[in-house]
């Protein structure tokens, strides 16, 4: 895919294919450096326009009240387009992102799986008929938002754009979507398919841009009524304060420090390639990454050796090419930034197993690879045990007991995800009840369900995404009581 096939001009705003009247966005292909597009991004009367046809979009009875299973039908339409146009979406995300054709293809698919669950899941979605408490009738239904805006980050564009926008749609609303800059093409092309399933214009809106200018406007702009964020865990908490003003509801899933847990009895083939996977997949650029490993003390050499020896078999390489397990790093800045920690960890005694460093030879000019990373010798309170890295680092530290693994998992202000190792179930059971988190694998690691909850507690956000519940995160709930007794109320009974 070459780069005049991914230059674009355009944004799909209100409906329409609209020069974006922002700063200029660029997309780099982190595999070399080389270009992939210049792309106009959306300024503040862009987004203000979007609201606006939003607004009218969403109030429009023709929309608002359609029966669930016609709302579900453009639900199917733009699974199946996704579905359809996997490879394109595929290459141009691995150019925008730097990650694996195959990761790539696998985001596409989840994101066609999401708007096909969703789908189902409205047509099959019942409100409540309550238990009466008196001689009326009472029933607990559920109620479109209006104007929603869902904002996402860059490892992962259209897995996490489909997460907010199949369900703010199947909830009856409008959403506006604003991309992160670093990743501003995979929106695009999910706006091309959501415009040939024929959405209603204005339901949907792409507005790349600066989180300050575009993120900003759309958190605090008074027809928006929800806001769901991924991303990290400061501007988080700056959405969830200005979203306070608002008495606005928000989803917030944001950043993690998860720990992997190895026990003695655990078949040490499986830990071992869980582990790797958990960290070093998608070049470690996950909130869920197990960047904390904890190793039981009695099989801790022997372990952190065969994992040493693994990690080194790992192949580093071009994003399309199929043997390629390890891919480049998003941009310089952040390949850096992941330099930083590393350098820090040494400073605070951390000794290198392996990786540490950028790799050599000409295959790697250009792009922005970093080799995976092993560092032992800190204890839990060193910052590359605090920190989030987002890169492929990993801490590796032993424990002795149950209470002194759980103290140390838990010991930290994140809370997201867990992964445990062991043949013995009581004991994972027991231990991933005990760890404060969102999401606990056992014998594996990051394998997901759009039928599953997911979100995290502490620093690590607040909300839940996905599951049958997922839609009416979107959702108004609304109370009616309707009287059968066709009588005067007793109250007034005398008046009358």
């Amino acid at each position: 895919m070459d780069q005049p096939t991914l230059q674009h001009d355009k944004l799909y705003i209100g409906g329409e294919w609209r020069r974006g009247r922002g700063a200029e966005i660029t997309s780099n292909f982190p595999a070399d450096g080389s270009l992939n597009a210049h792309l106009p991004g959306a300024s503040l009367e862009d987004v203000d326009l979007a609201i606006e046809r939003a607004q009218d979009a969403a109030a429009d009875p023709a929309w608002r009240h359609l029966l669930p299973h016609e709302r579900a039908s453009y639900l199917y339409r733009i699974a199946d387009g996704i579905a359809q146009s996997a490879d394109r979406i595929s290459q141009v995300q691995s150019r925008d992102t730097g990650k694996t054709l195959t990761e790539t293809r696998a985001l596409a698919m989840s994101a066609a799986g999401t708007f096909r669950y969703m789908a189902a899941t409205l047509e099959t979605m019942e409100d409540a008929l309550t238990p009466s408490r008196g001689n009326f009738l009472t029933m607990s239904v559920y109620e479109p938002l209006g104007v929603t805006a869902g904002i996402t980050p860059w490892n992962s564009p259209i897995a996490s754009d489909a997460q907010k926008v199949a369900p703010a749609l199947a909830a009856g609303n409008a959403i506006l979507l604003k991309p992160s800059s670093w990743s501003p093409l995979v929106c695009l092309e999910l706006a091309r398919v959501i415009e040939a399933a024929g959405l209603p214009k204005g339901l949907f809106s792409t507005l790349p841009g600066a989180g300050s200018i575009v993120g900003e406007r759309l958190v605090t702009h008074p027809a928006i009524r929800k806001v769901s964020f991924t991303g990290g865990t400061e501007t988080g908490r700056d959405i969830a304060r200005k979203a306070a003003d608002k008495l606005m509801p928000v989803s917030l899933e944001l950043g993690g420090k998860s720990p992997a847990i190895v026990f003695a009895d655990a078949d040490l083939d499986v830990a071992c390639a869980g582990v790797m996977f958990g960290i070093f997949s998608s070049t470690g650029q996950s909130c869920i990454a197990g960047s904390r490993l904890f190793v039981e003390r009695s099989i801790y050499d022997a372990f952190v050796a065969k994992l040493v020896a693994a990690t080194k078999r790992l192949h580093v390489g071009h994003p399309f090419e199929a043997a390629t397990q390890v891919a480049p790093l998003i941009r310089p800045k952040h390949r850096d930034e992941v330099e930083g920690h590393v350098k820090r960890a040494r400073d605070d005694g951390g000794v290198i197993l392996t990786g540490g460093e950028r790799p050599a030879g000409v295959d790697y000019a250009g792009g922005t690879y970093y080799l995976p990373t092993i560092i032992a010798g800190l204890d839990n309170t060193a910052s590359l045990c605090r920190d989030e890295v987002f890169g492929p680092v990993l801490a590796v530290l032993p424990f002795d007991d149950e209470a002194d693994l759980i103290r140390q998992c838990n010991d930290n202000s994140y809370g997201l995800a867990c992964g445990i190792y062991t043949g013995d179930f009581p004991k994972a059971w027991r231990v991933a009840r005990a760890i404060d988190t969102g999401t606990v694998w056992i014998n594996t690691y990051k394998q997901f369900s759009i039928s599953t909850p997911f979100g995290g507690t502490k620093d690590s956000g607040l909300g839940r995404e996905k599951g049958r519940d997922g839609i009416r995160a979107w959702m108004a709930q609304k109370s009616l009581y309707c009287d059968l007794s066709q009588a005067p109320h007793p109250w007034a009974k005398k008046s009358l």
